[in-house]
């Protein structure tokens, strides 16, 4: 009997030209706005790159700044425009990668730092596509700015995946990325792609 198949992306910087938490907030804010809002954090965002601080919470309060008190419907309504307006940022080569894993009956699954909000809408079209992202809190409807799961990231990225599929031994995983922020999944993985799309 033939295993089953986990083909695991990362979607900023793999999937994709550029990173998409930049050009949200530019879709959002403006090119201008978007650089206020970097300048104002500009030294803890230098903190995080020396590791003196945390990513996830540089990256909540970046967020906060441009989204929160958005409401949900206002959000989601943003990242599907950006999605519409923007899908010239997606890699050819990964999304034939995409798109010829679901043709293989192969499982595939999104898995990323980004918000799973706006990543989504990018593969709206792909049916069979589970996305895996940083997760939004919202009370009354509206967006604290606050995130209720971990950051999507480093050794999160295996936990979350594990959490879809526990059963490490009734699949052969094939993992996609790009960045230090990967290197856990694609250690974990059967078959890891860096920076690099098709099969060995």
């Amino acid at each position: 009997m033939k295993m089953t198949e986990v083909c695991a992306f990362d979607f900023d910087g793999t999937l994709t030209r550029g990173d998409s938490l930049l050009g949200m907030m530019r879709h959002r804010c403006g090119l201008f706005g978007m650089l206020g809002v970097l300048l104002l954090h500009a030294p803890l965002l230098v903190m995080m790159k020396v590791g003196l601080y945390p990513n996830r919470k540089v990256k909540q309060k970046v967020f906060r700044m441009c989204f929160g008190g958005m409401t949900l419907a206002e959000f989601d309504d943003l990242c599907r425009d950006y999605a519409l307006t923007h899908s010239a940022m997606m890699r050819a080569d990964g999304m034939r990668c995409v798109d010829d894993a679901l043709q293989r009956g192969s499982k595939v699954v999104v898995i990323s730092a980004s918000i799973d909000n706006w990543v989504r809408p990018f593969f709206g079209d792909r049916k069979g596509v589970e996305i895996v992202g940083t997760k939004v809190e919202v009370e009354d409807g509206k967006l604290t700015g606050r995130f209720i799961t971990a950051n999507c990231y480093g050794k999160e990225k295996v936990a979350r995946l594990l959490q879809l599929y526990p059963d490490r031994s009734s699949y052969r995983l094939v993992a996609y990325g790009d960045s230090r922020g990967d290197r856990e999944l694609l250690a974990f993985a059967d078959e890891g792609h860096y920076r690099e799309f098709g099969r060995r």
